[in-house]
């Protein structure tokens, strides 16, 4: 950089020394003029030196001159450069460098001259700047800007192709004719690349060969204009053929053999076949293709664009019992190659191919994929719908065993045997599902009966046909609301219906009140819908505020079905403009199906049955228990016996519901109870005559009394005895409230209207005549 500037300083010296010496000539022109003294002017010779001068110190450089004519003048020179390297003598004026000057480090200097009075000091004449110029010698070599240069060509480039440019800088004077021209040569590597004087590098042969040599190392020699006997520079250049498309590839070896297992999937990989490109990757573009053999449709080939290695998969299962061994030709080639640049050779390689299927257990192949059976909807007596078969591809031909892994939707619909039959186990329903479908694995048998773990798998689909087995139901809209005052023929909703069934081919539902007698009407739309309507006009809302309608919708279907579904129409209050002002909100009532019907009374039955088995089993136990022999028990059973006694009496009138043999068990068989002293106080009886059946009765019942007493361990049961039925003989009669609704009343419950709103409801109920009844 520093050589550049000084070179620049070179060019542009002369012209600064020109318009400096301009300035001063302007400058005295000036001063003269303006102090209006006789003229007077610095005289001197046009200063220079040459650079780099060999003779002893001081070098003469010129001399300055005043026209002043004055013994006592004396001369002096200012500048950053003055008394060092350039001093002047006093009284001669003469200037000498005390140094030797390099005209590239400097190209010239600038200073100031002065002539004074020696006696005071004072200027004789105002100071006048000058010029000292370095003449240049050819005291430099040329040098490189850089040591390494970098450049790059296509190969199989033609003669005279561009290649890079060098430069080197000469320090000395540009402006003297051969100081700083320069020309350059390649002393190494001429034979491949030349350089002109501009320092361009182009080929000078076309057959350079990437593939043979890939780069080369070059040197440059700069010197300086011809007769020049200094020093010469020199540079090295490395230069990278860059790669073209002019190779083919070539298998890299005559042939390839593989082996693959039958099973192979289909797109899977069989084996790779290499070959060798010399160019470089991004100009590697090989194809491949058959040329010769049998099953070329079996395989496809495939460049991997990143190795470029031929992948070889099957386009189609591979059956070792049908072909053991697959043999063809193939062909690799590039088609991107520059013909321009072809080399001997040839265009494409070829190379064997062999393929050796082995033989491997595969599983059950089935014969049809997938199956399909239809089946009509609840048909009791379709048990079978067909079969499903698969057979073994091996060799071994071994019997297949098959099994139900999935089903959709789960439960058990659909069975498979063993044997690959398809049965139902009931009648299959459409509603719940129109389609059924299972997953049938196929497994070999293996020979010791186990079964193999390798297994294929078909879909069976059951197409369920419909059968109009469900009526028509309607689609509850909002609630149906009318005014009290409506006018005939005003639409109060349109219905609809749906069916669970497929819709009938044959039109549409049909719609029908269940009863004329109503102030309603039903106008069908012919689109599946109807309009109800009123009928007459002008409802009562203090008759009936709520009106259930009836309606009956049937289908076209085979056989033919229907349902009564009942609307919940509301009787509201209105306003003038027809909107709705006061509806009471019931709860909406929908139609009941047979089929729910069925359902119900059939929980219904089942729980009574339960009921009456359980009361069955509880009266038995009881009359077990009663149906003991007497004889058999201890004074603890008999007691027993007479506390659970649980028959209602007949009053006073009852005298033959006591069984008096069970009392008089105990004085037969000659049984006495062990005499324990009473806590409580003994009442004693007046004796009564032993002959009467009423007196023995009454002693027995006596004693049993009192061994209840003495007992201490039992509880006085005999304080137990409820009579609530005092027998049709009692003066109390019968206190049940269950006639008491029964006895007619003339009572006149109108009163009640007038208690307020609160039992406006308790008015309505009691205040109707009890033969009244709406039904719509």
């Amino acid at each position: 950089m520093k050589k550049l500037i000084l070179l620049l300083s070179l060019f542009l010296a002369p012209a600064f020394a020109y318009k400096e010496s301009q300035k001063t000539k302007q400058n005295f022109s000036s001063n003269n003029t303006s102090h209006k003294r006789l003229k007077r002017d610095w005289i001197w010779n046009q200063m220079h030196i040459k650079e780099e001068i060999d003779t002893p110190l001081p070098h003469h450089v010129g001399k300055i001159t005043s026209s002043v004519r004055n013994n006592n003048a004396k001369y002096i020179i200012e500048g950053e450069y003055a008394n060092t390297i350039f001093k002047v003598e006093e009284t001669s004026g003469d200037v000498y460098a005390f140094e030797r000057l390099d005209r590239e480090k400097k190209a010239e200097y600038e200073l100031t001259a002065l002539i004074i009075d020696r006696r005071n000091n004072r200027s004789l004449e105002p100071p006048s700047k000058f010029i000292i110029k370095v003449y240049d010698i050819n005291d430099n070599a040329p040098v490189f800007v850089q040591k390494v240069f970098n450049g790059s060509v296509p190969e199989m480039s033609p003669v005279g192709t561009s290649v890079t440019k060098v430069t080197a800088v000469d320090a000395d004077d540009p402006t003297v004719t051969g100081h700083a021209t320069v020309t350059y040569q390649v002393i190494k590597g001429d034979e491949y690349f030349t350089v002109d004087d501009s320092g361009v590098i182009f080929t000078t042969r076309a057959d350079l060969d990437r593939e043979n040599q890939s780069t080369y190392e070059i040197i440059v020699k700069a010197k300086d204009a011809p007769g020049f006997s200094g020093d010469s520079s020199t540079a090295t250049v490395i230069i990278t053929l860059t790669d073209i498309n002019d190779n083919f590839p070539v298998f890299k070896h005559q042939s390839f053999h593989f082996k693959v297992p039958e099973n192979v999937s289909v797109g899977g990989e069989v084996g790779r076949v290499k070959v060798e490109d010399i160019d470089e990757p991004q100009h590697r573009n090989t194809k491949y293709s058959f040329v010769r053999g049998d099953y070329r449709d079996t395989f496809e080939i495939v460049a991997n664009p990143y190795t470029n290695e031929g992948i070889i998969r099957p386009k189609k299962p591979l059956d070792f019992e049908k072909v053991a061994e697959y043999r063809f030709d193939i062909e690799a080639t590039d088609p991107t190659v520059d013909l321009r640049y072809f080399k001997s050779g040839g265009s494409r390689s070829i190379s064997t191919v062999t393929i050796e299927v082995t033989d491997v257990d595969e599983p059950p192949v089935f014969t049809k994929l997938p199956y399909e059976f239809k089946v009509r909807e609840n048909d009791p007596e379709k048990k079978t719908l067909g079969s499903v078969w698969a057979y073994d591809p091996d060799a071994a031909k071994r019997k297949i065993r098959f099994v139900r892994r999935k089903a959709s939707p789960n439960g058990d619909y659909i069975r498979v045997s063993d044997t690959g039959i398809i049965q139902l186990p009931k009648p299959l329903d459409r509603e719940f599902s129109s389609s059924y479908n299972i997953t049938v694995a196929a497994q070999e048998i293996l020979e010791d009966g186990r079964l193999s773990d390798r297994e294929s798998h078909a879909q069976v689909h059951v197409i369920v046909i419909d059968e109009n087995d469900n009526a028509p139901e309607l689609v509850y809209p909002e609630e149906p609301r009318v005014c009290e005052n409506a006018a005939p023929g005003k639409v109060i909703i349109r219905i609809s219906a749906t069916d669970k069934d497929e819709i009938s081919p044959r039109g549409f539902f049909k719609y029908s009140l269940a009863t004329e007698d109503s102030n309603f009407s039903l106008v069908e739309n012919h689109d599946n819908t109807a309009n109800i309507t009123v009928k007459y006009g002008q409802f009562n809302r203090e008759l009936a505020k709520i009106h259930y309608l009836p309606v009956i919708i049937s289908d076209n279907g085979d056989p033919e079905l229907s349902s009564t579904n009942t609307l919940v129409i509301s009787v509201c209050k209105c306003n003038e403009k027809g909107d709705f002002t006061f509806c009471e909100e019931r709860a909406k009532q929908v139609g009941v199906s047979i089929q729910a019907l069925v359902a119900i009374f059939v929980c219904i039955f089942t729980i009574i049955v339960l009921l009456a088995v359980i009361a069955l089993l509880i009266l038995l136990r009881k009359r077990h228990k009663k149906d003991l022999s007497g004889l058999g028990r201890n004074v603890a059973e008999i007691h027993e016996q007479l506390v659970t006694y649980d028959e209602e009496g007949g009053g006073e009138m009852d005298t033959t519901s006591y069984d008096v043999s069970v009392l008089n068990s105990v004085r037969k068989n000659g049984m006495k109870p062990e005499t324990v002293p009473s806590p409580y106080a003994q009442v004693q009886k007046p004796p009564a005559n032993p002959t009467s059946g009423a007196e023995k009765m009454e002693i027995m019942i006596e004693v049993k009394k009192d061994e209840a007493d003495n007992d201490r361990d039992l509880l006085p049961y005999d304080t137990l005895h409820i009579y609530g039925y005092e027998g049709a003989e009692s003066i109390a009669e019968s206190l049940s409230s269950l006639e008491s609704g029964s006895s007619d009343s003339d009572i006149d419950y109108d009163f009640l209207n007038d208690w307020g709103p609160r039992f406006k409801m308790l008015a309505e109920l009691y205040g109707s005549e009890p033969n009244e009844d709406f039904v719509y």
